[in-house]
């Protein structure tokens, strides 16, 4: 049997003659316009339209995704504008922030072709341009600048599986995408990700969401505007309170991608692709989001094997650097999870649930333009699949990891 994975834009072909071999992918779901889609959940949102919680003289902040996430950010600015427009609030009146979080600023080109006409209005967010609005816990809330001298804050987002929030979107957008290195290292930090209920595909009882929702309270975010999707593309959007909006997609998005597993896997091979796989922090996610999902399916002593292109090596922005610094630098897996149990800075958490992967599972890497990269973070880089699998393995392949729930 051959399987066609992602790689990059492209795709590469995988055949394992000498291997059990099971693919899975997820139920999907019915695809809808996100124009239309989204045109109707601001007309329908949770709680007040949007055109009724502005007032025309109004300055207001839009935070959207940045190259990380697969959000038609283009189409919903359209929306918003509309409905900005309808309570009289003019063009010049908004500023749109790219949510970057400590993720590479993105280029003009990345930024033209993410939000069409509107690239004008926008600006990187700078983790150093940020306001203390308030506290959450004792945590300092800082937010850009723009964000917070605005009288009002809406934010764009994708609620997919998260590692640590259940879902993303909602008030993440802003919090986190807009945010400083107070809340972000907070979040992200090894007190937070080690609590119960801090799981991929958990909302409810999930300390790590309850804290945006919080935070998301002390920045003001008064409206979000979210789509989530499947492998095929868009399946819907929701609009309003940001809590509200999470739930009614994360429901949507379960109903799409989870996929029960029974037995167990000597492999796993993931699938990610473009995006996600630019950087070796992003692909990462799929080791992760095997590993520590709902289901683990790997025997002990298993391995996950990631296609990924990484023309970016391990990444370029704040947080993948350091996540780099503490994988390049480890002398084993086990040493490196000890040792950033005591704290670690904002961006390396990635490298912190890496660590516990590695500490019952191999990773191997192929197809990669950057094997040096992956070889220096503890993990393995070989020139296709088929050299990073055992002959005679029971394989699992999932074809597109980061938008499937093992369950």
């Amino acid at each position: 049997m051959s399987v066609e994975l992602p790689l990059g834009d492209g795709r590469v072909t995988v055949f394992l003659p000498d291997c059990d071999v099971t693919v899975r992918r997820p139920p999907g779901g019915e695809t809808v316009d996100p124009g239309a889609a989204a045109r109707d959940a601001v007309a329908d949102p949770h709680g007040p339209r949007l055109a009724r919680r502005v007032d025309p003289d109004d300055t207001v902040a839009v935070v959207v995704t940045d190259v990380t996430r697969a959000t038609p950010d283009d189409v919903l600015l359209d929306v918003l504008l509309a409905e900005l427009r309808r309570a009289g609030v003019v063009r010049e009146q908004v500023s749109v922030v790219v949510g970057l979080g400590l993720h590479r600023p993105m280029d003009d080109d990345e930024i033209a072709a993410a939000l069409g006409e509107h690239a004008d209005l926008a600006e990187n967010h700078d983790p150093d341009a940020t306001v203390e609005v308030g506290t959450v816990d004792g945590v300092p809330i800082t937010v850009h600048e723009t964000v917070a001298a605005a009288d009002r804050v809406v934010s764009t987002g994708m609620v997919e599986p998260h590692q640590y929030a259940g879902f993303s979107g909602g008030a993440k957008t802003a919090v986190v995408g807009a945010g400083g290195e107070s809340q972000i290292g907070y979040t992200h930090g090894p007190d937070l990700l080690g609590r119960d209920g801090v799981r991929l595909g958990r909302v409810a009882d999930n300390p790590f969401r309850e804290f945006l929702d919080r935070a998301g309270d002390a920045v003001g975010v008064d409206f979000v505007l979210n789509v989530t999707h499947a492998p095929g593309g868009i399946l819907g959007a929701s609009a309003g309170d940001p809590r509200a909006v999470v739930r009614d997609l994360a429901d949507t998005a379960r109903a799409a991608l989870a996929v029960e597993i029974e037995d167990e896997y000597d492999a796993v091979v993931a699938g990610v692709g473009a995006p996600k796989d630019a950087n070796l922090y992003q692909t990462s996610r799929a080791a992760t989001y095997v590993a520590l999902g709902a289901h683990d399916p790997l025997r002990p002593g298993g391995r996950v094997v990631i296609p990924a292109a990484l023309p970016e090596g391990a990444g370029e922005g704040t947080g993948e650097r350091r996540f780099h610094e503490w994988l390049s630098t480890a002398g084993s897996a086990d040493a490196l999870y000890r040792e950033m149990s005591e704290g670690y800075e904002g961006g390396a958490q990635r490298a912190f649930v890496v660590a516990r992967v590695l500490q019952e599972y191999d990773v191997y890497v192929t197809d990669s333009q950057r094997p040096e990269v992956v070889e220096a973070c503890l993990m393995h880089a070989r020139e296709s699949v088929r050299e990073a699998v055992e002959p005679g393995s029971d394989v699992l392949v999932v074809p597109d990891a980061l938008n499937t729930l093992l369950v």
